[in-house]
């Protein structure tokens, strides 16, 4: 890519950041120090049906083998949405943009996911 723009993080948004430059370093540091730890930490951000006991399994000699997380069970809709509706389900919880200029971005609240969802012949 030819165009090299460096868009500025307005202040106000820096402020409210939960994560600056230096935080990152730290994180990501700890996460080549302590992978199993960081990730440790960080899978517990999630509800988990089962909860796990291996943080990563791994296995780089013959046919490689990666696994994260593999004895614990995870409701991934319950954790993107369910867990999220008592305090926010009237805020935006995506924000679609189509491929043509001329339609308007629409804004899904959290309600309107669950509503959508439940009229889905797949659940």
């Amino acid at each position: 890519m030819s165009d090299e723009t460096v868009y500025q993080v307005p202040d106000a948004w820096a402020e409210r950041a939960w994560v600056d430059n230096d935080k990152y370093i730290e994180m990501y540091q700890r996460s080549v120090d302590d992978p199993d730890g960081f990730w440790r930490e960080h899978g517990h951000r999630v509800d988990w049906i089962t909860p796990f006991t291996k943080v990563k399994n791994t296995d780089y000699n013959g046919d490689v083998s990666i696994k994260w997380f593999e004895d614990g069970q995870i409701n991934v809709a319950a954790n993107c949405l369910d867990r999220h509706l008592s305090r926010r389900a009237n805020q935006t919880a995506i924000i679609w943009e189509g491929d043509d200029p001329s339609e308007d971005a629409k804004y899904i609240t959290y309600r309107e996911v669950l509503t959508k969802s439940a009229a889905c012949p797949m659940r």
